[in-house]
């Protein structure tokens, strides 16, 4: 596994952790949208078919979602690890600012107003701690990053690799 300085990029895929769960989570919305569009074509068709139309687009934007899980994992290269939630949610960190992973953390934990969840539906098997914070969407300071991964040894192992890491993976 390649260090901080390393040329090349390495991948941390997800989508096999978390995309089982969006499909089932999408397939319970698609049967609740099934009855519920069909109520409502009961009380008014034109309101029902609008409905139609824009819960299209929400499957659509979710099955989108899913897919990229594959094509856009979290990945190092060079000094940054862009940690990724697919098309839903990145944020750049530079190497230097890791200062380590936990070795435990709580649901409390993962609601702190610091901490970036991009597991989604799953709950993250990595959290990243980051010294100093890193700056979010929206200009929040992110202080930790928690995941789900498929291979969090393959992660800790490349933690492990770093300098500051200090046997913290």
């Amino acid at each position: 596994m390649p260090g901080a300085g390393a040329a090349e990029a390495v991948a941390f895929p997800c989508h096999r952790s978390l995309a089982p769960i969006m499909w089932v989570l999408l397939a319970l919305a698609l049967i609740e949208m099934i009855v519920a569009h069909g109520l409502v074509a009961i009380w008014s068709t034109r309101v029902a078919l609008w409905l139609s139309l824009v819960s299209l687009g929400g499957v659509a934007w979710i099955v989108r979602l899913i897919r990229s899980l594959r094509t856009l994992p979290p990945f190092v290269s060079g000094d940054v690890l862009t940690m990724r939630a697919g098309v839903l949610g990145t944020v750049a960190i530079p190497v230097a600012s890791i200062a380590g992973l936990r070795a435990d953390w709580s649901a409390e934990t993962l609601r702190q107003r610091g901490t970036l969840n991009l597991g989604l539906l799953a709950y993250p098997n990595i959290v990243i701690d980051l010294l100093p914070p890193v700056m979010g969407r929206r200009g929040r300071p992110v202080r930790a990053v928690a995941h789900r991964l498929d291979d969090p040894q393959a992660f800790r192992a490349w933690i492990a690799t770093l300098p500051q890491a200090n046997g913290l993976a």
